[in-house]
């Protein structure tokens, strides 16, 4: 584990605010970032007066997924197959913290949001996007799965809008992801901050028990099924990265060429 911080937590009158701080790696989630970012869920929850978590981010886009530079490691790793399921086992942890918050929680897009990211604002309450921002799980494309992000996508939209995006590799414009009801609000870049602290303003002038009595009758009536489903994915989602396929898609990403896949 390195010494680099990848975030920033900040706690002010009630609300956590989490900042995704590697911009020039387009904010793409390394095993210890995800780790931090874990450490700064569990942070913001322990702080009695807690009322409101925002998930935001710097530069350009939210976040590009997993680190396809560490999965080349994993790939090369003789442990690679156990390398791969605990760095899932730290992400499911992250999403099941985040899902399970008592207090609501935003994601705030500044701009595209692809692969591992989408699981991880899927798992907030809401999802507050900027225009130019789009949805994007390019797994197929690189020879693996949207494993983990599956269960909260369909929670999410159901099966068919789901499909869209986990089998399609396209982007899913802000807008188009607002009228599926996944997005909450798409304004402008420059209406994003206000329209945020609308929203938490909003949020906070509710009962602090209405609100976790809420969000926890919300989740009884899913996360049953959504917990045992997350932790099937640990698993596919490791396997699939040991397809050659996954090694084929990685390497072709990496060194920008057009893959070839087994079946081609």
């Amino acid at each position: 584990m390195d010494n680099q911080t990848y975030i920033k937590t900040e706690f002010d009158s009630g609300v956590a605010t989490i900042t995704l701080s590697r911009p020039e790696k387009r904010n793409a989630l390394k095993r210890d970032f995800i780790q931090e970012l874990n450490d700064a869920v569990d942070y913001a929850r322990s702080q009695s007066s807690l009322r409101v978590l925002k998930i935001q981010a710097e530069g350009s886009v939210f976040c590009a997924g997993m680190d396809l530079g560490e999965m080349q490691q994993r790939a090369e790793s003789e442990a690679g197959k156990l390398e791969w399921q605990r760095d899932s086992e730290i992400y499911a942890e992250l999403l099941e913290k985040l899902y399970n918050l008592s207090v609501p929680t935003i994601a705030v897009l500044q701009g595209p949001v692809l692969a591992g990211g989408v699981g991880m604002v899927l798992a907030c309450d809401f999802i507050v996007a900027a225009e130019e921002s789009f949805l994007m799980l390019p797994e197929p494309m690189r020879g693996i799965t949207a494993a983990m992000v599956t269960p909260f996508l369909i929670a999410r939209v159901g099966v068919g809008p789901a499909n869209h995006l986990l089998l399609s590799g396209e982007r899913m414009p802000a807008t188009r992801a607002h009228d599926l009801g996944m997005v909450y609000d798409v304004v402008s870049a420059s209406e994003l901050g206000s329209r945020v602290d609308q929203l938490v303003k909003t949020i906070m002038s509710g009962s602090v028990s209405a609100l976790a009595i809420t969000k926890q009758h919300v989740r009884d009536c899913f996360s049953e099924d959504l917990k045992s489903l997350v932790q099937k994915s640990i698993t596919v989602s490791a396997e699939a990265r040991e397809t050659a396929d996954a090694r084929e898609g990685l390497d072709a990403f990496l060194q920008k060429r057009k893959p070839n896949w087994q079946s081609d």
